[in-house]
């Protein structure tokens, strides 16, 4: 006996096409984990909550070599070479769904020809347990500016604020 072969159309593995307007077109809701829903509107207990997760500086490692670490990473996320869920311990959820976001159009687009650089920081803290830090990175053959400020939880530092140039 022969055994008796059936021929199966394998389905498509590659992921669906997003349109540009896909991409902007931005939920009214915050970035939410996959597997982790919070709701991250501040009540006047959260408030309270928040302010007793604030570190001052003093329990804080120094800025300076954090800055320098955090802005090669998010270069990294924006251009595609790092996946994003490596930031999000040091950044707010505002701060990881931006870089979620640009990781995700770097992703459309071919690879680099060269990982951006850091090349200068500078860090001032103009309050206790709030530091903001000026970046310039090479990247592309292009000189840009990462603006960040960072406050302490927890113990350490998190991006809350990023503007890039």
């Amino acid at each position: 006996m022969s055994p008796h072969l059936r021929l199966v159309t394998l389905p498509d593995p590659r992921p669906p096409l997003v349109s540009t307007e896909q991409i902007y077109d931005l939920p009214d809701q915050p970035f939410v984990q996959d597997s982790l829903a919070l709701d991250f509107d501040a009540d006047e207990d959260d408030e309270e909550e928040e302010r007793a997760r604030l570190t001052t500086r003093g329990q804080l490692p120094d800025p300076g070599p954090v800055v320098e670490q955090l802005a090669q990473a998010i270069v990294e996320v924006m251009a595609g070479l790092r996946p994003p869920p490596q930031l999000v311990r040091w950044t707010s959820p505002e701060v990881y769904a931006v870089l979620c976001r640009r990781s995700h159009v770097a992703a459309r687009r071919a690879l680099p020809r060269r990982p951006a650089i850091v090349r200068r920081i500078r860090v001032q803290e103009p309050a206790d347990g709030v530091a903001e830090a000026a970046a310039v990175v090479v990247h592309h053959d292009r000189v840009r500016a990462l603006a960040l400020r960072l406050v302490g939880l927890d113990r350490r530092w998190v991006v809350v604020q990023l503007q890039i140039g």
